[in-house]
């Protein structure tokens, strides 16, 4: 495996050569029939596991990552060298433990750190798929993962977890394969994208759409990168996992590097300057047509639709059991979208319990230093562990 060239701009040579050479564990999967109607003829679902599968295959915990997560979990990220997104919960010893669990994260569909997606080549013209990719749902993105796991030959996972996009995966995981899944902890998530989330995406994928070097998705080809309207992207989809307090906690109305304002349109602000390095950081390990492919699956998003319109017949007959966490201060994925989810679990007769954590760090609480979060989680795994027979 070749070693990732850092003079080269991530999103002109790397996601391509993520796409099609990852540096993570590959599983060919064959054809994968979307909800378009359209098909993956060559599926390929790039991932990472930590710890030991039982003799039983019961110990199975799949992680499913939100919108601008990936496989590497609990490793080195090997484009950006910074520590998994999740190791402050997943590891030896950690809530999730890999002493006792056989923890799996895929790259999801669409993505670009080595599943299928927009950057991967089309083997019918050698070139990048761009916007030949089709429209694909959270729900396409559980069926690859089912494969994933049908290919790991695990029959029936012991827990499926995650937060924001993730957390959609997780219900949708709970929907469509009720007699697979044992415990079910999705966080910081809703049953379907709110008008607002919708319009905060729209403003993002305009702003990719409007850069000079997006050409129309053929970025690859002209061996370019809409840098500059990913960065914009990102900047706006930070603000919302955010919360006021924790910007002004943060940051205020302090200067950045400066006794007084220039009069000017550089960073005066700290914040400024804080968001101007969200936004150039993550245009080193994404690619903008992934951007633009799972924020309309996220979109798209909608269980209750998807059931005659009553949330409760998605979880008809499970018997899987459930913890939904929640943030106060979230204001993208609000404490009631989530009671709503906990509402329709108790209409399915699901055995549920919910968890309100008072954080003031928004959205992205659910990633963070949170002691309550990690004390729910333990013990919620540790109570279903019990159940399922596991020590």
């Amino acid at each position: 495996m070749s070693q990732i060239d850092r003079s080269i701009p991530y999103s002109e040579s790397a996601a391509r050569r993520e796409a099609d050479e990852p540096h993570s564990l590959v599983a060919r999967l064959g054809v994968l029939t979307l909800d378009s109607g359209e098909a993956i003829e060559d599926l390929v679902v790039a991932y990472q596991s930590y710890g030991a599968l039982n003799a039983a295959r019961s110990n199975a915990v799949l992680i499913c990552h939100a919108l601008t997560g990936d496989q590497h979990v609990a490793n080195r990220h090997p484009v950006t060298d910074k520590p998994g997104w999740w190791e402050i919960l997943v590891g030896p010893g950690k809530p999730i433990d890999t002493n006792r669990f056989f923890v799996i994260c895929a790259n999801v569909l669409g993505g670009c750190m080595g599943t299928t997606g927009p950057a991967s080549t089309n083997l019918a013209t050698g070139k990048p798929y761009g916007l030949a990719w089709p429209v694909i749902t959270i729900r396409d993105m559980v069926r690859a993962q089912a494969a994933l796991i049908d290919h790991l030959g695990i029959d029936s996972l012991f827990a499926v977890v995650g937060g924001s996009m993730g957390g959609m995966q997780v219900l949708e995981w709970a929907s469509t394969y009720k007699d697979r899944v044992f415990a079910a902890l999705p966080m910081a998530t809703g049953a379907k994208h709110s008008a607002q989330n919708i319009a905060f995406h729209e403003v993002g994928r305009q702003a990719v759409m409007a850069d000079p070097d997006w050409h129309d998705g053929r970025y690859l080809e002209e061996g370019v990168s809409p840098s500059k309207g990913l960065a914009v992207a990102r900047m706006a989809a930070h603000i919302t996992y955010l919360s006021e307090q924790a910007l002004q906690r943060k940051f205020g109305r302090n200067l950045q590097d400066r006794p007084k304002l220039t009069f000017g349109f550089d960073a005066d602000f700290q914040v400024e300057s804080y968001l101007r390095y969200q936004g150039s950081a993550f245009v080193e390990r994404f690619d903008a047509n992934s951007y633009l492919y799972l924020t309309r699956a996220m979109d798209y998003f909608d269980l209750a639709a998807d059931h005659g319109g009553v949330l409760a017949r998605a979880f008809e007959g499970t018997k899987t059991r459930f913890c939904i966490v929640s943030f106060t201060s979230d204001w993208l994925f609000p404490t009631i979208d989530n009671r709503q989810i906990v509402h329709a679990l108790i209409a399915a007769n699901a055995p549920v319990s919910f968890v309100e954590i008072e954080s003031d760090k928004g959205h992205d609480a659910f990633l963070l230093w949170e002691p309550e979060l990690f004390a729910t989680v333990t013990g919620f795994l540790e109570a279903a562990a019990r159940a399922r027979g596991l020590t």
